[in-house]
């Protein structure tokens, strides 16, 4: 399916080891109706579908983009364009403490001066976590 462009494959890389995993890479439909006819629509599914479609995005700005790794932990992903990086986590909501600190810890410890992104489905009190920028989808959607 990714040699007939279907499906994206995406590389693990190792934040802190500037290295590509040989194994563990993720997937993502080109289109996320094929997606549906595919697997079929699950209500469930909701934050996957809204990966998905902000990898798409970055796919349509000319991201290069790989899936973070720093030890157990996972970045979404991470867009690079012209020597230029960003950091981006996904989350349906941010509805509670537990989830706003999982969401936006990690990337706390990325250790570099690179933009870091939150993007949701859902409205956020203020428009940064400690420096860290929360977007809602649909402003995402309109980056050019």
């Amino acid at each position: 399916m990714v040699n007939a462009y279907i499906i994206h494959e995406v590389d693990r890389y190792d934040i802190i080891g500037k290295r590509i995993f040989e194994t563990g890479s993720k997937f993502y439909f080109e289109n996320t109706g094929i997606r549906n006819a595919i697997i079929g629509y699950r209500p469930q599914d909701l934050g996957k579908l809204l990966e998905n479609v902000v990898y798409n995005h970055l796919l349509y700005l000319g991201y290069k983009i790989k899936v973070g790794t720093m030890s157990a932990k996972e970045i979404d992903f991470i867009g690079e364009r012209k020597g230029e990086f960003i950091y981006i986590q996904i989350a349906l909501k941010l509805e509670d403490e537990t989830t706003i600190k999982r969401e936006f810890e990690n990337l706390l410890q990325i250790d570099d001066n690179y933009p870091k992104y939150v993007i949701t489905n859902s409205e956020f009190n203020g428009n940064t976590y400690q420096g860290i920028k929360h977007i809602y989808i649909r402003d995402f959607l309109m980056w050019e």
